[in-house]
């Protein structure tokens, strides 16, 4: 299962977080909530993409990324770039593997 390009809308389409990590947090959030429609969840992830609008969000990023994906340990890339919405400092893609 591919999840493109996760940033942190808000289901009520308030302002994101203002904080990377928490940013990161609802990405993951949303990657979770489509891996159970698909009977799948983070355990399954394989792979992930960090997008960041600043290298110095990293660790912060990184943060809530071993907190969602610790235990399946994906094989991740960080990349620093503009992102669509300039609130957004963060966009999390997924791949998974599910049975």
């Amino acid at each position: 299962m591919w999840i493109a390009g996760t940033a942190p809308i808000m289901p009520d389409d308030t302002d994101p977080p203002a904080s990377a990590y928490a940013q990161a947090k609802r990405c993951t959030e949303i990657i979770a909530a489509a891996l159970a429609e698909a009977g799948g969840s983070l355990d399954d992830v394989v792979r992930t993409r960090l997008y960041v609008t600043d290298a110095s969000l990293i660790d912060d990023v990184g943060r809530a990324h071993r907190e969602a994906f610790g235990t399946a340990r994906p094989a991740t890339t960080g990349v620093v770039t503009a992102l669509l919405d300039p609130r957004w400092l963060v966009e999390i893609e997924a791949e998974a593997y599910i049975e």
